[in-house]
C-alpha cells in the first residue's frame, strides 16, 4: 500500500488508518484478525481513544498486536484538558495499549461542548493554558511517552484553525467527505491548504460520513484518497470491509475536476436539498444570505432532516447521524445574531430557476428558521 509523508514528523503513513472505534462492535478474536492482517496487507496506523468504551477498544488492540509494536504507528486520543488529567488518561493508556509510548496522541474533540453564556473556543483557551493540557503533552514528549501531538475537532472547523494558529501541532484530525463538504465547508476551504502551508499532517476521518455514504463507498473513498492528507482513518469490523478499503487504497486514482463536478451535482446523498454553497441564488432581493443559512443548518444536522421521509431505512440512519456533532447550540447562536433571518423570506421564487440543483429554496429557508428559530410547528 502507498505510504504517504506524515507532516513533518519523519513519519509515513499507509493511505489507510484502522480505526479502533468499531473494535467495540466484535469479539476479540476477530479484533486480532482483523488487526493482524490489516498489518501484514501494509498497513501501518492504527487508532484508537480512552474514549472508545472506557478504554475498551485500547485494551483490544494492546492484546491484538502490542507485540509488533515496531510494525506500526500508534494513536490514542484524549478529553483531558487539564495537566494532571492529561498526564492521568496517558497513562492508563499505554497500560491498557500494553505499550510505554504511542506515536501521536490527539487531543481529541475540542470546542464541542461548552457551558451556557461561554464560547466553544474556552475548550482550546484551557488546553493552551498554564497548566493545560498541552503542557501535559510537552512533558510527556521530553518522557518518550509520546512522539507527536495532535488535536482533532468533529464538523466546524473555526476552533481548529484557531488551534492551528496558536500552536504548531504535529498533526490535526477532521472530518472530510463530500457529502460533510457541504456542511462545514471551512475544513477545505481554510483548515486544509494551512495545515498543508504549515506542514502539519492532516489525519481524515470519517471518509464515509460516519455511514450515511455505504451505499457509495467507492467514489466515498477514492475523494477521500484525493484529499492532501497524510492517512485516511476508516472505522472496520469486519474482514470484507478491511479487504474493500484496502483494495481501494491499492487501486486508487485521484479524481480529475470533472468528476469531482459530477459527484457534486450527482451524488445522491446530495440529492436536491444540501446546498452547493455555489453561490448563484444570490443576490437575495430581501438581503436574506441563503448559501450561510444553509452552512448553519449544516452545523445544525448537517442538512439531513429535510422533512421527508420515504425510506425508512434511510430515515432512521439520517435521524442516528444528524445530531453526532452537537452544533445544534453553534447553528442556534449564530442564527440569532443575524440581521436578516430565513423568515424574511417573501417567497418571490427570484432565487428557484438559479440552483442548478433543483433546491426548494423557499421550502428550505422554512425548515431552516423551524430548526434555528426554535419554532414549534415543523
Amino acid at each position: 500500500m502507498e505510504k504517504r509523508k506524515f507532516g513533518k514528523t519523519g513519519l509515513n503513513t499507509s493511505l489507510i488508518g484502522f480505526g479502533g472505534f468499531h473494535l467495540l462492535e466484535i469479539h476479540q478474536k476477530e479484533a486480532e484478525n482483523l488487526l493482524n492482517n490489516y498489518l501484514d496487507m501494509g498497513g501501518n496506523y492504527i487508532e484508537t481513544a480512552e474514549s472508545y468504551g472506557q478504554g475498551h477498544s485500547e485494551e483490544k488492540i494492546g492484546i491484538a498486536v502490542s507485540k509488533r509494536r515496531k510494525e506500526f504507528i500508534l494513536a490514542t486520543k484524549t478529553l483531558k484538558r487539564d495537566k494532571k488529567s492529561y498526564l492521568k488518561s496517558l497513562d492508563g493508556s499505554l497500560k491498557r495499549l500494553k505499550t510505554d509510548y504511542v506515536d501521536l496522541h490527539i487531543i481529541h474533540a475540542i470546542g464541542i461542548s461548552f457551558p451556557r453564556g461561554g464560547s466553544r473556543f474556552d475548550d482550546l483557551k484551557r488546553i493552551l493554558a498554564p497548566q493545560g493540557a498541552l503542557e501535559g503533552a510537552e512533558d510527556a514528549k521530553k518522557q518518550g511517552k509520546i512522539g507527536h501531538i495532535g488535536i482533532s475537532m468533529h464538523g466546524q472547523a473555526d476552533v481548529l484553525i484557531e488551534a492551528l494558529e496558536s500552536y504548531p501541532f504535529d498533526a490535526v484530525m477532521a472530518t472530510i467527505n463530500y457529502f460533510d463538504r457541504f456542511n462545514f465547508p471551512e475544513i477545505e476551504n481554510v483548515l486544509v491548504p494551512m495545515a498543508v502551508e504549515k506542514e502539519i499532517a492532516i489525519i481524515l476521518m470519517k471518509p464515509i460520513a460516519d455511514g450515511y455514504l455505504w451505499k457509495s463507498s467507492q467514489t466515498a473513498f477514492r475523494y477521500a484518497l484525493s484529499q492532501p492528507v497524510a492517512v485516511v482513518v476508516a472505522g472496520i469490523n469486519n474482514r470484507t470491509m478491511l479487504e474493500k478499503d484496502i483494495e481501494y487504497a491499492r487501486s486508487f486514482k485521484p479524481l480529475s475536476n470533472k468528476e469531482l463536478d459530477d459527484i457534486y451535482r450527482n451524488a445522491p446523498e446530495l440529492g436536491n436539498y444540501v446546498c452547493r454553497q455555489c453561490g448563484l441564488c444570490m443576490p437575495c432581493p430581501e438581503g436574506i444570505d441563503i448559501p450561510k443559512l444553509c452552512m448553519l443548518e449544516g452545523y445544525y444536522d448537517r442538512q439531513m432532516d429535510d422533512g421527508v421521509v420515504d425510506n425508512p431505512a434511510d430515515y432512521a440512519l439520517r435521524e442516528r447521524l444528524k445530531s453526532w456533532y452537537g452544533g445544534e447550540d453553534i447553528a442556534r447562536q449564530e442564527y440569532a445574531k443575524l440581521d436578516k433571518k430565513a423568515n424574511a423570506c417573501t417567497q418571490c421564487g427570484i432565487c428557484m430557476p438559479k440552483c442548478p440543483y433543483n433546491i426548494d429554496i423557499i421550502g428550505k429557508l422554512q425548515n431552516i428558521d423551524f430548526k434555528l428559530g426554535s419554532k414549534k410547528i415543523f
